[in-house]
């Protein structure tokens, strides 16, 4: 429950492979993280081709087949996740009594007794059981009383409360009664579904424990280990394979091509480049095709600089966004624009009267916004209001995306020490809303200098942190959070945290508890 205490992933690393480097652990986690291996039972469904990114092929096969020993073993002890898959010697199995294995043994019994746990249904209150019955949200007090009740029944069961046990509780809690307790908005499933549910269970939990929970602690330095830069550049490449993308490390060049012909193609690429009448399907054909070197480049540690030089046609919107599409599977700027069609006026609406109402700060953004945007309409207006009404909802550094210059400001122009290393957009002008031209940043460099609609630039700038390895910066992780349910891209830090944010998770709640149909 606690940062200090191990998770379930990181046990089963430690004791299969002890002697693996820190940071090399931290990417096995992140992987294992996204190929959905969440308890003990989903070990034995790894393949060693699901580790390459992780391991070396020998460290991959050795840990698979201790995983495989453990699921096989009727007592699913953390002992039976040796460093070897072969059996114990008589020597190794006469301990019992030992720390490490009684203090096994005492984690084991835990974990069975949390697992048989079952949803204290009959102490619901009527009213709440009326309101799962019928498919209706509960109310936040019905909820929070939900919880409690829920919380004081599993510590009856057990003191020690995992995450993952909280995670379990959550999932059959919202698969039983997906309408009421589901993360969703506008039908569409925020994350899993169920981790603002995990969240409220984990403050409980905490709450509950709080008497018996030393008041000062030891905490550990945080320092710049953590940072993106420190990180070598095959090392950070690997660590962001896990997030979000389908086809991170391509392993084979596709049918017909070899490393000749994909180097004729990326020339090809830059003598269009220079041609104003270059034809646009052509390019994103030859774009598609080259995706396996490109890929490759990126995961080696390439910069940026020299990726703008063989690949110009990458920072270019059609060919971020072909590069994006074979790398994610998805389209940015189609699937931005139905979101904003989806829950924009909704999102705007809930923020312009309900939220206004609470924070000060909020209605001074509110305000300032409407006068600055006058009486321009149009989705493109629309997103402005609120990737900037978020960032004000969040408290974040406007200054970590955006940097504003004058409208005739030209790149060689930009002071690029204003400038963060991660994508950033350069307004030619005053405000989002007066500008017709935006630029967009990526390690200091301006890798180009003329967009003309501020929807490009912002899938430009979030598809920059997936085509090329990018951690979000931790100031702006929350307006970046379009978050899979595996894995992360916001810079590492030593604290835990669920996969979609906390105070991104309190306002999918706040607006799943909104009544909607008001507007």
């Amino acid at each position: 429950m606690t940062d200090f205490e191990p998770t379930l992933l990181r046990t089963a690393i430690n004791e299969v492979l002890p002697d693996l480097p820190e940071v090399t652990k931290d990417i096995l986690e992140e992987t294992l993280q996204s190929i959905g291996v969440e308890t003990n039972d989903d070990f034995q469904f790894i393949e060693e081709s699901d580790l390459h990114s992780a391991l070396r092929p020998v460290q991959a096969r050795k840990a698979i087949a201790a995983w495989k020993l453990r699921c096989h073993t009727p007592e699913n002890s953390s002992s039976s996740l040796g460093a070897s898959p072969q059996p114990p010697e008589s020597s190794q199995s006469v301990s019992p009594k030992s720390p490490s294995t009684s203090s096994s043994s005492s984690q084991s019994l835990c974990v069975d007794s949390m697992d048989t746990f079952q949803i204290p249904w009959n102490k619901f209150p009527e009213e709440l059981m009326q309101s799962l019955e019928r498919g209706k949200r509960p109310s936040p007090r019905m909820r929070r009383e939900m919880v409690r009740i829920v919380v004081s029944e599993m510590m009856k069961k057990s003191s020690r409360i995992s995450k993952r046990n909280s995670t379990e509780v959550a999932k059959k809690m919202v698969a039983k009664y997906p309408k009421s307790l589901q993360d969703i908005i506008e039908g569409d499933v925020i994350g899993p579904g169920y981790h603002s549910l995990v969240k409220q269970l984990e403050y409980r939990i905490d709450n509950v424990k709080r008497c018996t929970t030393p008041k000062i602690r030891k905490r550990k330095h945080h320092t710049d280990e953590s940072d993106t830069e420190s990180v070598p550049s095959e090392q950070r490449a690997a660590i962001q394979d896990t997030y979000g993308c389908i086809n991170w490390n391509v392993k084979f060049l596709p049918l017909g091509e070899t490393t000749e012909s994909q180097q004729l193609k990326k020339e090809k690429l830059k003598m269009m480049f220079q041609k104003t009448d270059g034809n646009p399907e052509e390019v994103k054909n030859l774009m598609k095709l080259t995706f396996y070197t490109q890929r490759k480049q990126v995961n080696q540690g390439k910069t940026i600089k020299y990726l703008m030089e063989e690949w110009p046609f990458w920072f270019r919107e059609f060919g971020m966004a072909v590069h994006f599409k074979e790398l994610t599977g998805i389209g940015f700027n189609e699937t931005l624009i139905r979101n904003v069609d989806l829950k924009g006026e909704r999102l705007l609406n809930y923020m312009n009267t309900v939220c206004v109402n609470k924070n000060k700060k909020l209605l001074q953004a509110v305000t300032k916004l409407k006068v600055v945007r006058g009486e321009l309409t149009g989705c493109s207006e629309d997103v402005k209001d609120m990737v900037l009404l978020l960032l004000s909802y969040f408290d974040e550094k406007e200054d970590a995306m955006f940097c504003y210059v004058e409208d005739t400001c030209l790149a060689g122009e930009v002071q690029m020490d204003q400038l963060y290393l991660t994508p950033t957009i350069v307004v030619c002008g005053r405000s989002c809303y007066s500008s017709k031209r935006f630029m967009l940043s990526v390690d200091r460099n301006i890798v180009h200098d003329n967009i003309t609609s501020f929807i490009s630039a912002l899938c430009m700038m979030f598809g920059s942190y997936y085509c090329f390895n990018i951690h979000y910066p931790s100031q702006l992780l929350i307006d970046l959070a379009s978050n899979p349910e595996k894995g992360t891209k916001v810079e590492k830090t030593n604290t835990s945290h669920l996969h979609v944010k906390p105070r991104v998770l309190t306002l999918i709640q706040e607006l799943s508890d909104y009544e909607w149909r008001d507007f």
